[in-house]
């Protein structure tokens, strides 16, 4: 059995009332609870007991994170869950320090991870079109989804965990096509679990 964390890091606002965000996060569970896997949840919107969100990470197999992009980046709330959650991890629940040894301080940085067999995946909402990503004649500059979100990515490898392939829906706010993301999203969840 497999065992999978999602956390669903939407931020309210009212402009923003995280419906497709949520809508995904059900739509992993019935999946992935349908394939046989494991699930549980957590919500920026609840308090966080540290402790159980270290187990919650150990726990998983994969760590499902379904998030909007604001400003460029992740909402300020999930921002201060991994300030508050992923710090305290660094004493060997999620990492080792930050791996490094005084026997040779200057080497491997970033190679403390101890959740070495946990993969992660990050599944993403934009305002931005799909079209203004991998152009260099437009907005970024000929960046990836990836590439934005590196910051992210350096975080989980952090931790030792290795990426699944991103997903991301476009468009959200306004010319949204749900049931086409919908669609992207089981189809996405069927090739990688």
């Amino acid at each position: 059995m497999k065992n999978v964390l999602i956390i669903n890091a939407h931020q309210y606002y009212p402009f923003s009332e995280g419906k497709l965000n949520a809508a995904l996060v059900d739509k992993a569970i019935t999946h992935l609870e349908g394939k046989g896997y494991q699930t549980r949840v957590v919500t920026m919107e609840q308090d966080f007991d540290v402790e159980k969100e270290l187990e919650n990470h150990q726990w998983a197999d994969v760590v499902l994170l379904q998030t909007p992009i604001n400003w460029m980046g992740v909402p300020w709330s999930f921002k201060k869950y991994m300030d508050e959650i992923y710090t305290a991890g660094m004493g060997g629940a999620l990492c080792n320090g930050d791996g490094r040894h005084e026997d040779n301080p200057k080497a491997n940085y970033g190679k403390g991870g101890t959740l070495t067999d946990t993969k992660y995946m990050m599944s993403l909402t934009f305002n931005a079109p799909a079209e203004s990503f991998d152009d260099a004649n437009e907005f970024f500059d000929g960046k990836s989804i990836d590439d934005l979100l590196f910051p992210m990515h350096m975080n989980f490898k952090f931790f030792g965990m290795t990426p699944m392939p991103t997903f991301a829906c476009f468009d959200v706010m306004k010319n949204a096509d749900v049931d086409s993301d919908f669609t992207r999203f089981e189809n996405h969840l069927n090739s990688h679990f």
